[in-house]
C-alpha cells in the first residue's frame, strides 16, 4: 500500500514539473521528428506545451506497458509440490 502511495506522489511530483515547464514556454515552435519521416518536410508547429505534454503522455504510456507486461507473461506461483 505505501508503495503505491509513493509512486502516486513521485508521478504527481514528475506531473507538475511537467506542468510548470509547460506554463512557462507557450510560444509556438516547430516540432520536427525525422524518423517518422512525415514532419521532417513539414514540421508540426504548436505550442511547446503542448509537445511537451504529448512527449510526456507518450511516455507514460510507453512505461505503462513495459511495466504491465504482454499476453504471455505470467507470474510464477511459486513452485509445484
Amino acid at each position: 500500500m505505501i508503495k503505491a502511495v509513493v509512486k502516486t506522489i513521485v508521478f504527481l511530483a514528475i506531473f507538475f514539473v511537467m506542468l510548470y515547464v509547460g506554463m512557462s514556454n507557450t510560444h509556438t515552435i516547430d516540432f520536427r521528428f525525422p524518423i517518422a519521416g512525415f514532419t521532417e518536410k513539414a514540421p508540426v508547429r504548436t505550442s511547446a506545451a503542448l509537445i511537451y505534454f504529448g512527449v510526456f503522455a507518450v511516455g507514460v504510456l510507453g512505461g505503462t506497458v513495459l511495466a504491465v507486461g504482454g499476453k504471455g507473461a505470467k507470474k510464477s506461483g511459486g513452485g509445484s509440490k
